[in-house]
């Protein structure tokens, strides 16, 4: 089976490949916009159908994986055209294609599609309400995707973090190491989710041919806390001795208003495809170890 892989240097992406590596039979093409030294990808740009088309017939494709994402929550309330063709355009393109082929499409998409404001873990059929650019964007490209007809895989998750690129957890790791003190967020809760987890979940999808198994679906690592709480946690890992206090989300002004809850129910992913989701605290420690 040959599988093409978008957005294949972001932390996702970067998962995907370790996958590929440890799981030799299936031939995979990783595609990004921009290519980097030492790194086998080849160019895409997903906004360009005609793109699109040309690679997914030179290299008789049969799954696309969309790991591309304009993911700058706050810089999209600003740069909308460009949130929009990246987290709209695209995927649209990719589904089209995917449907001309017959080929399956797995897009991944964001807790952000929701207003953030439920008490119990949102799942799949409750109704999107995004409150920014970013989400609204992203609800977009899953539409697009919906109405393009092609066989389709989408799995929203919330929190990336991973050893690549910035996120979160490699930030707190820096900070907690240079500065004695630091406020942190402790009403906003949700559950992280380690991009080799999720890598792994597209993985066993396409490896053992579960790709009829079409619709939406959420993905996250077990268990739910603050940011402050994984704060602290990153902070008594790493052995640092920085004091986190906890802060109100008001105090960071933003152009957005951020999910004050992004729970995402998955009942559904782990009945579908017989998986074991790991707890966020074993994910964080593995991801720990690897920086």
């Amino acid at each position: 089976m040959n599988i093409l892989v978008t957005g294949a240097n972001g932390q996702l992406g970067t998962e995907m490949r370790n996958y590929a590596a440890a799981n030799p039979g299936d031939r995979y093409v990783f595609t990004d916009i921009n290519t980097l030294p030492d790194v086998d990808t080849v160019p895409l740009d997903a906004t360009n159908i005609e793109a699109v088309r040309i690679i997914c017939d030179n290299e008789n494709i049969d799954v696309l994986v969309n790991c591309a994402a304009y993911t700058n929550v706050d810089k999209a309330e600003d740069d909308i055209a460009m949130a929009e063709l990246i987290n709209a355009t695209a995927p649209a393109n990719l589904a089209k294609v995917a449907a001309e082929r017959g080929a399956t499409l797995i897009h991944v998409s964001t807790d952000y599609v929701f207003k953030g404001d439920a008490s119990v873990p949102y799942t799949e059929d409750m109704d999107p309400e995004p409150n920014g650019i970013y989400g609204v964007t992203k609800l977009k490209g899953e539409k697009e995707i919906e109405k393009s007809g092609c066989k389709s895989i989408i799995i929203r998750t919330a929190w990336l973090y991973s050893p690549y690129g910035k996120n979160f957890l490699k930030t707190m790791a820096r900070l907690t190491a240079e500065k004695p003190e630091l406020s942190v967020v402790f009403d906003q809760v949700g559950s992280p989710t380690y991009a080799k987890d999720l890598a792994s979940l597209i993985g066993k999808i396409i490896t053992e041919r579960m790709l009829d198994r079409t619709g939406i679906y959420h993905f996250s690592n077990e268990g739910v806390i603050s940011w402050y709480d994984f704060t602290q946690a990153i902070n008594s890992c790493c052995g640092h001795t920085c004091r986190i206090k906890p802060c109100h989300s008001s105090e960071y002004p933003s152009k957005v208003k951020r999910p004050n809850y992004s729970v995402l129910d998955k009942t559904k992913v782990k009945e579908t495809f017989g998986i074991e989701v790991p707890y966020w605290l074993d994910s964080m420690k593995d991801c720990l170890k690897r920086l």
